[in-house]
Order: C-alpha cells, then sequence, then structure tokens
C-alpha cells in the first residue's frame, strides 16, 4: 500500500513539473512587433538604418520600421519634436536646439554620422568656373554667393566655423537659402550661386556631372557631430521599444564600420555599398567615393553637442537658454550595450 501512495506522489509532481514547464515556454513567446515611424533623408550617413532593415536587425528586435522620407533636416526635426514621427534622422540643426529650447522634449540618443578628417561626408564645393578663376580656398570665399539649404541648418553650421578658422565670418559671404539640397544642386549647376556645402553622395554626383569642383572636406577643417538619432517625447516613454531600437541601430553600426571604416573584408564592403546604394538610390560607384565615419558603437559626441548650442547662440539662432545635458540623452544606447 506505501508503495503505490509514494508511486501516485511520484506521478503528482511530475504533472505539477510538466505544467510549471509549459508556463515558462509561454514566457519565451516572442513579442508583439512594434511599429516605429523613421523619418530620414535618403543619405548615405544613413547607412546603418539601411543595414538595420535590410539585414533584419530590426526586426530580430521586434521592431517594424515605417520609413517616412523628407527632402530637408528641418521637417525631420519638426516632426519629431511634435511625435508625427517616433524617431528622426537627420542634421542637428538650431531649430532642433530652438525646440528643445523652448520645451519640446525630444532627445538626441545616438551618432548618425560625423565630420572626420580623411572621411568624405559633407564639403564646400563651388563652380567649375569659379574653381578655375582661382576660387580654390576658404579664404578666396570673400564676397562669394554661398548656396545652403536653410539658416541655422548643419550647412550653414559648417560654413560659419570654416569661415572662422580662416579669421572670417559670415558677414564675408553671400547666404543665399534654398530649402532644398536639389535645388541648391541646381542653382550651382546653373551658377546662380558660387559655392556650397553638399554632403555625400551628391559631392560625388556634382563632380562626375562637371558643374562643381570640391574645395575642402569639412571633417578636414573642423571635427563636428553633422546628424544624429533623434527620439520623439512619446517614443522616449515607451523604454522598452527605444532600448530595443537602439540594440538593432548598435549592431548596424558595428557591421557598418567593419566593413566601411576598417574595411578588413572586400566582400563585406561590397554588401554595405550595394545595400546603400538601394535606399539612396544612387550608383554603388558613387556610395563607395563617399563614405562617411560613423562611432563603432553608434556613440553620441556629447561635448560637440555643447560646442554647437553655444556657436548657435552667439549668431543669434538659438532663442532662449539651453544645456547640452537637457537635449543629449544616451541612456537607451547605454541601456542596449549593457546586453
Amino acid at each position: 500500500m506505501k508503495k503505490l501512495v509514494a508511486l501516485l506522489l511520484s506521478l503528482c509532481l511530475l504533472v505539477l513539473a510538466a505544467g510549471c514547464g509549459g508556463n515558462d515556454s509561454k514566457k519565451d513567446t516572442p513579442k508583439e512587433k512594434t511599429k516605429v515611424s523613421l523619418g530620414m533623408l535618403r543619405l548615405t550617413s544613413s547607412a546603418p538604418l539601411f543595414i538595420a532593415m535590410d539585414k533584419g536587425f530590426f526586426a530580430e528586435e521586434g521592431i517594424e520600421i515605417e520609413p517616412q522620407w523628407f527632402d530637408a533636416a528641418h521637417p525631420i526635426a519638426v516632426s519629431t519634436a511634435s511625435s508625427k514621427v517616433d524617431v528622426g534622422a537627420t542634421g542637428i540643426t538650431a531649430s532642433l536646439y530652438n525646440m528643445a529650447a523652448n520645451g519640446q522634449k525630444l532627445g538626441i540618443v545616438a551618432d548618425k554620422g560625423r565630420e572626420q578628417k580623411g572621411y568624405s561626408s559633407s564639403a564646400l564645393l563651388v563652380t567649375t568656373d569659379n574653381y578655375n578663376a582661382g576660387v580654390k580656398s576658404l579664404k578666396d570665399l570673400k564676397g562669394k554667393r554661398i548656396g545652403i539649404t536653410q539658416k541655422g541648418s548643419t550647412f550653414h553650421y559648417m560654413l560659419g566655423r570654416m569661415l572662422e578658422t580662416q579669421g572670417m565670418s559670415l558677414n564675408d559671404v553671400e547666404i543665399v537659402p534654398l530649402s532644398k539640397l536639389s535645388a541648391v544642386m541646381a542653382a550651382l549647376e546653373s551658377k546662380q550661386i558660387d559655392g556650397c556645402i553638399l554632403n555625400e553622395p551628391n559631392i560625388t554626383k556634382v563632380q562626375k556631372a562637371g558643374y562643381g569642383k570640391l574645395v575642402v572636406q569639412v571633417g578636414d577643417v573642423i571635427p563636428y557631430q553633422t546628424s544624429a538619432i533623434f527620439y520623439s517625447p512619446d517614443f522616449m516613454k515607451n523604454k522598452d521599444a527605444a532600448v530595443r531600437f537602439m540594440r538593432a541601430y548598435n549592431k548596424a553600426c558595428n557591421y557598418y564600420y567593419e566593413a566601411a571604416v576598417e574595411k578588413k573584408d572586400a566582400k563585406k564592403l561590397e554588401e554595405v555599398v550595394n545595400i546603400v546604394a538601394k535606399y539612396v538610390k544612387a550608383p554603388a560607384e558613387d556610395i563607395k567615393a563617399g563614405l562617411p565615419y560613423i562611432d563603432k558603437d553608434g556613440k553620441l559626441l556629447v561635448s560637440d553637442i555643447a560646442t554647437q548650442i553655444k556657436w548657435y547662440t552667439d549668431n543669434k539662432m538659438i532663442s532662449g537658454t539651453l544645456d547640452a545635458k537637457d537635449v543629449a540623452n544616451t541612456s537607451f544606447l547605454d541601456e542596449a550595450m549593457k546586453k
């Protein structure tokens, strides 16, 4: 009788154990996908985003990307600050800092391309006629008409900072805001402007077309955190999704760095070039000629954010006061890199 009772007890324990195992398997069920709207431009500096989308890194983290394409940086900043898009990927402009200074709680969370010595990201170009006439340095720009997208844009900042290295200022040139990159390029081609600041792949396009010549790469003159990944106020509240997005982005930055910066694997480099070319809609050879520097982990150059805020403030492009710590938020990437 005792043996029978012991047998029955053993069977009961086995059933309970099986039940517990079943509950554990339910806990491992993948989470429902989180849709994330992503505002960006078709620029080479968005390479890690293109890689994460194309290779399924976002999908691995349960993130479903809904890309929204823009023609300029300012509308992306506005859409991100108002939570019309969850994530913005573009240049860090005066308008973005102004929104932050006036209470908008968006966050600059990761690197998306910086000006680094020896890398082609952004550059000053002049018309071929001007170049042939001797306009071959920053000092030669005095009195020239220089095209930018918008006042307070990254191009405006780059031009001002570079002129200052030569003891000059924005007052030494005529600034011509043209709203869109395509309009800037068209104005250069039609000689309505003498020069402009452009980024890749447009630098290569203009030179190949023959109507513009490169004067200097921005990264060879100043270090500059040109563009970044921004989180909207609403998306920052969803910490789980925000960290998962960063985990995928961090993985893609590693992939890009190994392929395009270290260049240890020719096949990997070719793969990355082709992925970027597909999204940017430019020839692969143009992409390969102008791959920008992006931090291996996607880490933000926080010290430069403070430099930018001071410059924009000194040039009366920011109304109100703003501290770098109020807008730079690396906590999501820091958390993502722990796992």
